[in-house]
């Protein structure tokens, strides 16, 4: 097994401290706010617009959706210090964006949507840096903005 060595994990990924779980909740719900509003406002559209705005936030300016920039955070590719982008906000936000889908289904796709949204909550708690799935498979993490700026 190869050791971690000055601040720098195997895989070449910088090591940053996780954003606290209460912001990234708070975040999120604010999101989530946005989402339903778009559904009620632009009613024959609205479903899509939210599944839309799930799946592209963490791509807009500096990594932050309306959410994580109204809290203080930012999602990051730890490996390039860089903000992520929309194709990397697409990727870390399918399981939100599938239990929006699921969510659209009465009873049984309720109960999928509440354990999806679980196991991502358990991951973010769980994991040494906060990285849930989503974080997991397209390689990036959330963080206390400005972070990003401090050397390793």
């Amino acid at each position: 097994m190869a050791e971690e060595v000055g601040g720098i994990h195997p895989a070449g990924s910088a090591v940053y401290p996780k954003a606290q779980v209460l912001n990234r909740c708070i975040a999120k719900l604010i999101d989530c706010f946005i989402v339903g509003a778009a559904s009620e406002v632009l009613t024959p559209v609205g479903f899509l617009a939210g599944l839309a705005y799930v799946l592209v936030a963490d791509g807009f300016a500096g990594g932050q959706s309306i959410g994580k920039r109204l809290i203080g955070l930012q999602t990051i590719l730890p490996g390039t210090r860089e903000a992520a982008g929309f194709r990397d906000s697409i990727i870390r936000n399918i399981p939100f964006a599938a239990a929006l889908v699921a969510f659209a289904v009465p009873y049984v796709g309720w109960i999928a949507s509440v354990a999806i949204l679980v196991f991502e909550a358990v991951l973010v708690i769980g994991n040494e840096q906060g990285r849930r799935l989503g974080d997991e498979v397209a390689g990036t993490q959330v963080i206390d903005a400005g972070r990003l700026a401090l050397p390793n």
